[in-house]
């Protein structure tokens, strides 16, 4: 499973599950506040194998969670900001390549 952190287009689920990707994001979940590094062990004792999101520093403040996690990555994903409709086009394309 993938989970989509708060700083991505809620969008991108309905994207993504169209790429038979079974994911959420931490909204529905009710982590918003958690800090990165108690957020990827709590996605990963439910489940999660995958964290998608926007903040380049993920790793960095949660890498001691995450060398507890071997299975478990942090895809950083680098699209400029932009509306909805234009992001996960712009998304789309990307993993077309």
């Amino acid at each position: 499973m993938w989970l989509l952190d708060v700083n991505l287009p809620t969008g991108l689920l309905a994207l993504l599950r169209s790429y038979s990707i079974t994911c959420d994001t931490t909204a529905n979940r009710g982590w918003r506040d958690l800090t990165n590094g108690l957020l990827a062990e709590t996605a990963f004792a439910a489940g999660f194998h995958v964290i998608l999101t926007r903040d380049r520093l993920f790793g960095e403040s949660a890498s001691r969670a995450l060398r507890g996690l071997p299975e478990f990555a942090v895809v950083v994903v680098t699209l400029p900001q932009a509306r909805a409709a234009t992001y996960l086009s712009e998304f789309r394309a990307t993993r077309s390549k």
